[in-house]
C-alpha cells in the first residue's frame, strides 16, 4: 500500500533514519522548498551519548529522547512515518516500509550503526548491548535484578558471578559505562544493599589494545586509565574476549573471567539495507560514498553518518563514526542536496575534527580539542556543558541539568527502579531467532 503523503510538486527527499545525521538534515531542509519525509522505526530520537545513564540510573530514558513528530511541529514541508525500512528499490525510486511502500526522487540513507558481535554466536545471544533505549532499560533492570537476586543466593561461587561486571571494549562508551558502574559501587550500593561485601564487587574493562581511549593521547588515555582506578575498576589490557556462554568470558590470554553480565562495546558496524549493489558495502557494513555522499554508481541515493565510508587521503577507512562526522555531514549535503536539485554543481565535503572528551565519573574527565589537552573537574564541566547543549528540547535539558546537580551534591542515582522486568532466556531465544534468520538471507 503506498503511503500518503501530499503531492506537493517539490522534490521529494527521503531520509531514512532519525538519528544524529537524519534529524539534522530533516532541519536544515525544513524551511527549503523541497520535501522532506523523514522515516524511523521509533517515534523518537534517542541522545545515545548518553544511554550509559540510563544504563546505569543516573537518568530516566525520557531525559535523552525526544518526540519526532514534536521536533518538526511547526514545519510544513516536513512528514514523519513510523516504519522499518525492509528493501530499497532503486530502479523504481521505491522504498519497501514494513507492509508499505514510498517513492521518491532523492534518498538519504542515515540509518547509523548497530552493535557488530564479529559472527561470534555467544556474543551475539548472551551479552548485552548499548545500542539504544530498550538495550539501555535492560541493562539497567538486569543490574538492578542482579543485586536483588544475590540476596536470595547462598553458593559463594553462584553470588560472586552475580557481583562480576565484564565491559568489553575501552571506547568513550566502555570507559564511561566503566566509570558509573564504579560509582555505583562506591556511593550508591553501599547504602542499597549493607548486607552485601561491595568489596567483592569487580568491574573488569577489558581492552584488546595496550591502553584505554586510544583515540585520545597517551598522556589522557593514562589519565582515564587513573580515574578508573580511583572508582574500582580493573583495566585489563592486551587482552580480546574470545567469548560468552553466560556464566564465564573466555579471554585470549587464558584468565577467564566468571560473570553473569558482560557488557559489550567493543564495537558497531554499519547499518545498510537490502537492495543496493552489496559490492558497495564494506567489511564493515558502510556503504562507499563519494565526496558528495552519494553511493557509488547511483545519481540519486545517498548515505550519511555512521552508514557512510567516505573514502579520503586524510582518512582511508572512511570517516569515524561519531555523532559530529554524521552532524557536519547532513549540514553540508542539504546545501548540496538543493545544488543537485536546481541542477549545480555540487561541493565536496570535508570534516572538520573537533576533538574528544570523555568522563569517568564525577569531577573526573579528559578533553582534547586540538592541542588543547585537560583533565579533571574542568574537563568534566566541559563535558557536562557540551553534552547538555547537545540535547534535543528544553525539557530534555533542564531535566537533565537537574537530575545533574542532584547526582553531583547526593552522590546518589535516584532512577533504581525495576520497570520492566527483564528476561535473559527470552531474550536469548529472540536473539538466536534473529540471528538464524540474518544467516539465512
Amino acid at each position: 500500500m503506498l503511503i500518503d503523503i501530499p503531492n506537493s510538486g517539490k522534490a521529494r527527499v527521503g531520509v531514512i533514519g532519525g538519528g544524529f545525521g537524519g534529524i539534522r538534515l530533516a532541519k536544515a531542509l525544513s524551511k527549503k522548498n523541497v520535501q522532506v519525509v523523514l522515516i524511523d522505526k521509533n517515534n523518537y530520537h534517542a541522545f545515545q551519548p548518553l544511554l550509559y545513564q540510563v544504563a546505569t540510573a543516573g537518568l530516566e530514558a525520557d531525559s535523552i529522547a525526544y518526540p519526532i513528530r514534536k521536533i518538526f511541529g511547526k514545519s510544513k514541508n516536513v512528514f514523519f512515518r513510523m516504519g522499518e525500512v525492509q528493501r530499497i528499490i532503486p530502479e523504481e525510486k521505491k522504498i519497501e516500509i514494513d507492509n508499505d511502500h514510498l517513492f521518491y526522487d532523492y534518498l538519504v540513507i542515515a540509518t547509523g550503526a548497530k552493535t557488530n558481535y564479529f559472527g561470534n554466536e555467544g556474543l551475539t545471544i548472551s551479552s548485552m548491548p548499548m545500542k539504544s533505549v530498550p538495550e539501555a532499560l535492560d541493562l539497567r533492570s538486569m543490574i538492578l535484578q542482579n543485586f536483588e537476586k544475590i540476596l536470595t543466593i547462598t553458593n559463594e561461587r553462584k553470588k560472586q558471578s552475580y557481583m562480576n561486571f565484564v565491559i568489553a571494549g575501552a571506547g568513550p562508551t566502555g570507559v564511561e559505562l566503566a566509570g558509573a558502574l564504579g560509582e555505583l559501587k562506591k556511593h550508591v550500593f553501599p547504602r542499597d544493599y549493607p548486607e552485601l561485601d561491595l568489596g567483592k564487587m569487580n568491574i573488569y574493562l577489558v581492552q584488546s589494545g595496550d591502553r584505554v581511549l586510544p583515540m585520545l593521547s597517551e598522556k589522557s588515555s593514562l589519565k582515564a586509565k587513573r580515574y578508573l582506578e580511583e572508582l574500582g575498576v580493573q583495566v585489563v589490557l592486551n587482552t580480546r574476549v574470545l567469548d560468552y556462554n553466560g556464566d564465564y568470558v573466555q579471554t585470549n590470554t587464558g584468565n577467564d573471567l566468571i560473570a553473569r553480565t558482560l557488557i559489550w562495546t567493543a564495537g558497531v558496524t554499519g547499518n545498510p539495507i537490502d537492495g543496493l549493489d552489496p559490492k558497495l558495502i564494506t567489511k564493515t557494513g558502510r556503504y562507499l560514498v563519494d565526496e558528495y555522499n552519494r553511493v557509488q554508481g547511483y545519481s540519486d541515493v545517498f548515505a550519511i553518518g555512521d552508514v557512510a565510508c567516505m573514502i579520503t587521503k586524510e582518512f582511508e577507512n572512511g570517516h569515524p563514526q561519531v555523532a559530529p562526522a554524521a552532524i557536519q555531514q547532513a549540514t553540508h549535503f542539504a546545501k548540496n542536496i538543493l545544488l543537485q536539485i536546481n541542477k549545480k554543481t555540487m561541493k565536496p565535503f570535508k570534516y572538520k575534527d573537533k576533538g574528544s572528551m570523555a568522563t569517568i565519573g564525577k569531577n573526573r574527565a579528559v578533553v582534547e580539542v586540538g592541542n588543547f589537552k585537560i583533565g579533571g573537574a574542568i574537563a568534566w564541566m566541559m563535558w557536562m556543558f557540551v553534552h547538555l547543549m547537545s540535547l534535543v528540547g528544553f525539557r530534555n535539558r533542564f531535566m537533565t541539568f537537574i537530575n545533574w546537580t542532584k547526582n553531583y551534591f547526593s552522590s546518589d542515582r535516584g532512577m533504581r527502579l525495576i520497570i520492566r522486568e527483564f528476561d535473559l532466556t527470552e531474550v536469548k531465544r529472540r536473539r538466536k531467532r534473529e540471528m538464524e534468520a540474518e544467516k539465512s538471507k
